[in-house]
């Protein structure tokens, strides 16, 4: 059931009464996101943050050469939402995709700043999201920086263990920041190596 997935989502750093679980599930926008359908697109403002309870979303930039930068992954379980965006309230910089049919539980910037007053303690879990958000972020950065591509790759394979035999080639290369064929040739050695 998506509702049970959230909720326990949440129980991992709040315990909610029933009475709390019912006013944060009323505030939840069920939406069915095909595959290659985009929940959020470069330059509109985000108004809602995203759980997925089935599927899987991508978040990516695109320079202007035209070649994707894929941001994150939001495989069942997972929160996304472009945060730029959804905190400054300005046009964002990511696209949000389908990458098969997918479910989300949509969450309005509006509503959840209503749960802020309702219910304290969102502001705490919230507070843990966006903490963990801007901590990988800044992993990312320092790895991109300072890893291997191969080093890389190990990271993504435990940081998203159920999306690497699900995801095409050419997104994880673009996650870890090589192009499609080195991530070939680096897998190929990885592969006789093992």
């Amino acid at each position: 059931m998506p509702l049970d997935l959230i909720l326990n989502n949440l129980e991992k750093h709040i315990h909610l009464t029933r009475e709390e679980q019912e006013i944060f599930t009323a505030y939840l926008q069920p939406k069915k996101v095909k595959r290659k359908q985009f929940l959020l697109t470069y330059g509109e403002v985000c108004k809602y943050s995203a759980f997925v309870t089935s599927g899987c979303l991508r978040g990516y930039t695109v320079d202007k050469s035209g070649i994707e930068h894929v941001l994150s992954f939001a495989p069942a379980d997972w929160w996304i939402a472009d945060m730029y965006s959804l905190i400054s309230q300005k046009p964002g910089i990511q696209n949000i995709e389908a990458l098969e049919d997918t479910d989300v539980l949509l969450l309005s910037k509006a509503n959840q700043e209503k749960l802020y007053t309702q219910i304290p303690k969102f502001e705490h879990f919230f507070r843990i999201l966006t903490e963990n958000s801007l901590v990988a972020s800044q992993q990312r950065l320092i790895d991109s920086l300072s890893l291997t591509a191969e080093e890389r790759y190990n990271n993504f394979c435990k940081r998203y263990p159920t999306l690497i035999d699900h995801l095409p080639q050419k997104q994880i290369a673009s996650y870890i920041g090589v192009t499609p064929e080195f991530f070939s040739r680096m897998k190929s050695v990885i592969v006789r190596k093992k």
